[in-house]
């Protein structure tokens, strides 16, 4: 049999992480035991205080677990009336300001999606909606939430019949699939999708990564629901993330001993919180005895010596990667401090940078290397940040100039540390150190920083046209278009641009160089600016 161990073993899917939240108690503390008789245990699970509890833990934890959002969770219930509750609840808190996540929702509004036993056996989905034999009152709020879902991604879905739940159910597992696709637009993502029985079997996202859990769950049930998040997508999705709001500690390892090997909860589940302490700190220490300091890692003149430098560094980031996910995790517990950690990335970038520029033809064993940018994380540290704390230091009238000097370096270094802003760093210090001598405190800030922004946009593109030979107006349209539909500029769009058409060898070479020039005008000007009016 090839069971759940063997896949894992054989890196085809992730291990699981699961967390226990919330035991079923009196207010003096004390448990109660979920058999005893005369105790009505649904009315407990289903209080709206308790309710109300738990979607806090999620807003207040969801970023964490996602890595600020760049991963999809499901969040699964155990009847439809306790979805509507939640959902309900969640555009409450919404409307309030308290989150800006996007929930979407479906469930069958006929008797087949309640779990009345709670007995944790999923069926399959029926998509023949009867509404004549259908609950009313379910119908009519499912028919709001798909509003709001039309509302939120401008579709134009309803559940009159069965035909449009199907097609309804289908944009949202397309949804949901497709977030790994590149050219996907973030704008079309969701958040949580909240459901009582469906997309827990079957249904594959590879951003995927969290499943919350407020219903009862068993055997082959379990492990189906669980296994929506395991499936692999590089290094920054370390583990399937399961949160249980119901005590299903005993089921999870019946399950786990049922469908694998009774010795097997070690190799599904992660290992407690301290192990990966102790493993981070034991990568420390191996790191320090090739760079003590940030600053010995420019000392690494021979490739062997930068190789296992970023094979340390490398397994840092990995070890770190997995305790962000853990609810409990604080940096304190680690023996490396926070900056020490963010100097350390800074010296990698270098390394990755020098190794990517071009024009060297020498072979590099540090080129082949996998430098895994994307375990660096993807902070809310935007131009929009930046260009705050630029503004708050041209209006301090205070600062001495050694302060004002300090602070500068202070947000340079920022801009070396962030991956996403390295590629900006030369213009923004550009602007720092030529147009900020020479604001007034009375100036507009924002509208002369993004004024700058758009000459330094068109003289980039301006020198992309002439050293190519393109006609600039034509250059000027292919970006534009690519910027609203996200889709690369196709041969002959390109090919059409040029003042001279290319011999047919060269086109291929050709082509690839502009659409890279043109994309990086992209990646520099446009992404991670955040709010910068």
């Amino acid at each position: 049999r090839y069971v759940i161990t063997n896949a894992i073993a054989d890196q085809n899917v992730l291990k699981f992480s699961v967390e226990y939240w919330g035991k079923l108690k009196r207010k003096d503390g004390s448990l109660i035991d979920e058999q005893v008789s005369g105790i009505n245990i649904r009315e407990f699970y289903e209080h709206e205080e308790r309710l109300e509890q738990v979607a806090d833990w999620i807003l207040a934890n969801h970023e964490r677990k996602t890595h600020t959002k760049q991963f999809s969770s499901i969040f699964c219930v155990a009847n439809v009336d306790t979805l509507i509750k939640y959902y309900d609840i969640f555009q409450r808190k919404k409307a309030a300001g308290e989150h800006d996540l996007r929930i979407v929702t479906i469930f069958t509004y006929s008797a087949n999606e309640e779990d009345p036993d709670a007995n944790g056996l999923i069926g399959d989905p029926e998509f023949d909606v009867d509404a004549s034999q259908s609950d009313t009152h379910s119908r009519d709020k499912l028919e709001g939430f798909i509003r709001d879902y039309n509302a939120m991604f401008q579709t134009q879905h309803s559940a009159k019949d069965g035909t449009a739940f199907y097609t309804y159910y289908k944009d949202i597992a397309k949804r949901m699939k497709e977030r790994d696709r590149e050219g996907f637009l973030d704008k079309d993502r969701a958040d949580i999708l909240l459901v009582v029985n469906m997309f827990l079997t079957g249904f594959d996202a590879k951003k995927l990564n969290t499943l919350y859990v407020d219903k009862n769950l068993k055997y082959h049930g379990l492990i189906q629901a669980y296994s929506r998040t395991n499936r692999i997508l590089g290094e920054l999705k370390s583990q399937g993330n399961i949160v249980v709001f119901r005590n299903l500690k005993a089921q999870t390892d019946e399950a786990i001993k049922l469908f694998s090997d009774p010795n097997s909860n070690e190799s599904i589940l992660l290992e407690p919180y301290e192990h990966y302490v102790e493993k981070f700190n034991e990568a420390v220490a191996t790191l320090k005895t090739l760079t003590p300091n940030p600053d010995d890692v420019n000392s690494l003149i021979r490739e062997d010596e930068q190789l296992e430098f970023i094979k340390a560094f490398r397994d840092l980031m990995r070890l770190k990667n997995v305790l962000k996910s853990f609810t409990e995790f604080e940096p304190e517990d680690l023996t490396l401090p926070e900056q020490s950690f963010e100097d350390f990335k800074s010296k990698y970038l270098d390394i990755y940078d020098r190794s990517r520029t071009p024009g060297t033809e020498e072979a590099s064993i540090v080129n082949e290397l996998d430098f895994e940018l994307e375990l660096i994380a993807r902070d809310e540290i935007n131009v929009a940040y930046i260009l705050s704390l630029l503004e708050a230091l041209n209006a301090d009238t205070t600062i001495k100039p050694l302060d004002y000097e300090k602070k500068k370096k202070d947000i340079l270094d920022t801009l070396g540390q962030e991956t996403q802003l390295r590629s900006k760093r030369e213009l923004i210090e550009k602007f720092m150190n030529q147009y900020m001598p020479k604001i007034k405190r009375t100036d507009n800030f924002r509208d002369i920083f993004d004024t700058y922004w758009s000459q330094e946009k068109e003289a980039a593109l301006s020198t992309i046209a002439k050293t190519e030979g393109m006609k600039l107006e034509a250059a000027r349209q292919i970006l534009s278009t690519y910027q609203f539909s996200g889709k690369e500029p196709l041969r002959e769009e390109v090919f059409a641009a040029l003042e001279v058409k290319p011999k047919l060898l060269e086109r291929k070479s050709i082509f690839e160089r502009i659409v890279a020039k043109l994309l990086d005008i992209v990646r520099v000007f446009e992404d991670d600016l955040g709010d910068i009016s």
